[in-house]
């Protein structure tokens, strides 16, 4: 962990991502418990959306992995190109943006697996933060190299040829085009060249060729963050133009999934526009409100968490939040008692990394990869 260095940085950028990351921290649990206590047919809805679907289908459960990809396309013009400007060569930064790659990947075969050795035939190599890691290093090296326009050829090349792949191919056995966890191409593809053991056995949702589209995840939050550094349009118009984005997005992942259903677990095209739309139209809402608005107080909550995403992220694996959590509200929880005690269990376990996460921002000491 390093002091930060202050530079001129959105500040919607970092209350969205602490948005995105304060849903699994913890805060699903609160509306879980609210829907255990209520039995409300809103609040049952509400937690289930913010469960995963089994195969095909979507739920908003699904936004926060590629929302943190996203951002972090965002966040590009701004980092990577703003050493650009600086002077930095494209070789320089192209070193730097592996070496994060890398890093990413390595943590998240931490995550997975801890710190203890193992034989390579028990490590689970895909990961979260490992997909982040490979499809940010893709997606910041077509930045490097590509000006816009060839960013987006690439996008449509990337959906488009991951569709292909799986509407031509499938598992020995199976029929051409077939989309089920056992017979997709995809799958089978992971299940002969990762290494070591798939989540699912036969299917692991961060498998390592699903990664190729979510680089199209990247590349969509780097346009907007270009639009947002780079266009001559006011800021009222960016936005406008983002939340349009969104819009038409989602109308054409729509259409696409029809004939490609939306998925998760494949990362197929049709979801990258979906989740991508959700992402446009989130930027903008925050982004209208948090910079053009300059309503600002409310979201310091999230950016807080925001800032030190990671670090939150691969505390669990270090820092035991419940057992934490029961040693200083334990009193609280008795006091309530069932069933309430579910739900204050989930605000005080939310609380207790937002403290430890503001002691560090107070410090200005933050997780850096």
């Amino acid at each position: 962990m390093e002091p930060i260095i202050a530079s001129k940085r959105l500040y919607s950028l970092d209350a969205l991502r602490g948005f995105d990351m304060f849903w699994i921290m913890g805060a699903e649990e609160i509306f879980h418990g609210l829907a255990k206590i209520t039995e409300s047919p809103f609040f049952l809805a509400i937690s289930n959306q913010l469960t995963h679907p089994d195969w095909h289908g979507f739920h908003f459960y699904d936004l926060i992995f590629p929302l943190f990809l996203f951002l972090a396309g965002v966040a590009t013009p701004y980092s990577i190109g703003g050493q650009l400007e600086k002077g930095k060569s494209r070789n320089q930064l192209l070193w730097r943006v592996i070496k994060r790659g890398m890093i990413l990947v390595l943590l998240g075969v931490i995550y997975n697996n801890g710190l203890a050795l193992k034989p390579i035939s028990e490590i689970r190599f895909g990961s979260v933060l490992g997909r982040i890691g490979l499809a940010y290093m893709f997606a910041n090296i077509i930045y490097l190299y590509t000006k816009q326009r060839g960013q987006i050829i690439w996008f449509c090349g990337l959906l488009l040829g991951y569709w292909l792949l799986l509407l031509f191919n499938s598992a020995p056995g199976f029929p051409k085009g077939d989309l089920t966890m056992e017979g997709n191409f995809v799958s089978y593809l992971d299940r002969l060249i990762m290494p070591g053991k798939l989540y699912l056995g036969i299917h692991d949702p961060e498998g390592l060729v699903s990664t190729v589209p979510a680089i199209g995840t990247g590349l969509l939050g780097i346009y907007a963050g270009n639009l947002l550094k780079n266009s001559p349009l006011t800021m009222q118009r960016k936005a406008l133009q983002l939340f349009v984005m969104g819009l038409i997005f989602l109308a054409v992942a729509q259409l696409w999934n029809t004939v490609f259903p939306i998925n998760k677990n494949l990362w197929t095209s049709s979801f990258v526009l979906h989740v991508g739309g959700w992402s446009l139209l989130l930027l903008a809402l925050f982004y209208y409100i948090v910079d053009i608005l300059g309503y600002k107080k409310w979201a310091f909550f999230f950016v807080v968490i925001g800032m030190n995403s990671i670090l939150i992220y691969m505390s669990g694996q270090f820092i035991r939040w419940r057992y934490t959590t029961e040693a200083i509200f334990q009193w609280l929880f008795q006091l309530v008692g069932d069933p309430i005690s579910v739900l204050v269990y989930a605000l005080c376990y939310v609380l207790v990394k937002w403290v430890f996460l503001y002691f560090l921002y107070r410090k200005n000491v933050f997780l850096r990869v």
